[in-house]
């Protein structure tokens, strides 16, 4: 089994700043000695992590990287507009089992939990690969990467790569590169509505507008781009909204029976969250969303008010203060009882804390 620290004959110690100051200058010498890379996200991938390995991925080629983009999940319809290069590639074992044996680096972005990557944790630990975690969602002391790059203070995974390549190159961001991580600012910002906008943000925005990306573009094929399927299925969920704490809390379930009743998939429910936060007087909007007979995925969006992390990580799960989910065994019934309660007793416990 390869040494997972060990590619081109150099060893390197294991890096771990958790949310301590990052040195790119060290993270660099790891990433350019790696011939063979491979970049991952998340299941269900969003316009962060998306966003991330597009602006890595033209930069590792550009300089002769042996690099591929290779997802548990296919590339969702709204961020096709990234993959006109047809980058992204969507795992099989048999196809790119020759591949990743001999893969010198893994960076996996915007992950939050190693298991989210699913079954190409099996081909990285089945071949002894080295990992890379760069991510701006916590992580736990004891995580599983051979190297860990997390800054929580990161408005978004594709602000960490801009950084990176600020000390990485000696001639300016390439516009592919941008249109990737403008793509992960904007989706992880709110289009800079969220709390998390910072000026870097902007700045970060100003020059990809001055390299040429078409901001416009971007948002329009993103938030723009609803299938008739999705406005079903948002026009059922409205009409059973539930409201908790004089209606700090709203909550809602997308069953198995209505996704099929709106042919709809799973990137139709992305934004809900973000949709019911944005009415009057709600503070935490709550989704139940039941993947099947026995799992059911939560996922928590606050206002800023009242952190919900704490919630998700009762439940098993994580994220962000104001951004978290988790992914709870058990029928609709079982789930929606214990996540409701749950939800309801942590931020009633916050609002009395806070009279």
């Amino acid at each position: 089994m390869k040494d997972r620290r060990k590619f081109n004959g150099i060893i390197k110690n294991n890096m771990n700043f958790n949310n301590t100051p990052i040195d790119w200058h060290q993270v660099h010498e790891v990433i350019s000695a790696a011939d063979r890379i491979m970049l991952s996200t998340h299941e269900n991938p969003d316009g962060d992590g998306l966003g991330a390995e597009c602006g890595l991925y033209y930069h590792l080629k550009e300089i002769g990287k042996d690099v591929r983009i290779v997802n548990y999940s296919p590339l969702p319809d709204d961020y096709t507009f990234l993959n006109s290069d047809q980058i992204y590639e969507c795992y099989d074992q048999d196809a790119y089992e020759d591949w990743i044996k001999d893969v010198d680096l893994v960076i996996i972005f915007d992950v939050g939990d190693y298991v989210r990557i699913r079954t190409i944790v099996d081909a990285i630990e089945s071949h002894g690969l080295t990992t890379m975690n760069i991510d701006h969602h916590p992580h736990s002391d004891d995580h599983p990467f051979t190297h860990n790059v997390v800054d929580l203070s990161a408005a978004a995974t594709g602000c960490m790569i801009y950084d990176y390549l600020q000390i990485a190159r000696s001639t300016p961001i390439v516009k592919k590169s941008f249109e990737g991580i403008y793509t992960a600012v904007m989706t992880d910002t709110g289009c800079f509505r969220y709390s998390n906008t910072d000026k870097k943000c902007y700045e970060i925005a100003i020059q990809c507008l001055e390299s040429g990306v078409e901001t416009h573009t971007i948002y329009q094929s993103v938030y723009e781009n609803s299938t008739k399927s999705r406005m079903q299925l948002m026009g059922e969920l409205l009409t059973n909204l539930h409201y908790e704490l004089d209606g700090n809390l709203a909550w809602f379930i997308i069953t198995k029976d209505m996704m099929d009743r709106a042919n709809a998939s799973k990137a139709d429910v992305e934004g809900f969250s973000d949709m019911v936060r944005s009415i009057r007087g709600v503070e935490v909007a709550l989704m139940i969303f039941e993947q099947n007979e026995e799992s059911c995925r939560i996922n928590f969006r606050s206002k800023g008010k009242y952190s919900v992390n704490d919630i998700a990580k009762s439940l098993g799960g994580g994220g962000h203060a104001f951004a978290a989910g988790a992914v709870v065994s058990g029928s609709l019934v079982d789930v929606k009882e214990k996540t409701v309660n749950a939800s309801i007793e942590s931020i009633r416990q916050k609002m009395n804390r806070s009279l």
